[in-house]
């Protein structure tokens, strides 16, 4: 399985870098006006927000090969959490990757990684 790759300094986030836990809850709605509540997964779910700049060609182009392998948010990886090194089995990134380029060694992105699993 794929590893979200790692920066040349072996870190995969920069400060600041953002996590977030959330509970995935579905709610029915009848026709009498009733809802019923249900969690959707079998715990607590990670998103990480990653800002990466001053990223030089090499690691821009690992990190695009990375998106491109996994089709977006269609394939799934491992991601090892930077603030407890907890590894992650089954993560994914959204569908969209905006990289910027503002001189040499000045590249610059962000990256939401998702935990999938239900």
């Amino acid at each position: 399985m794929a590893t979200f790759p790692p920066l040349k300094t072996a870190a995969v986030a920069q400060y600041p870098a953002t996590k977030s836990i959330r509970f995935q809850n579905q709610i029915v709605r009848f026709v009498d006006g009733n809802e019923q509540r249900y969690r959707d997964s079998a715990g607590p779910l990670h998103r990480w927000t990653i800002r990466l700049d001053k990223l030089d060609e090499t690691e821009m182009a690992s990190l695009e090969n990375f998106f491109l392998s996994n089709q977006g948010s269609f394939a799934s990886f491992v991601f090892i959490d930077p603030w407890d090194g907890t590894s992650y089995p089954d993560c994914s990134v959204g569908d969209q990757l905006q990289m910027s380029s503002v001189e040499e060694l000045q590249n610059m992105t962000s990256v939401t990684v998702f935990e999938n699993r239900g």
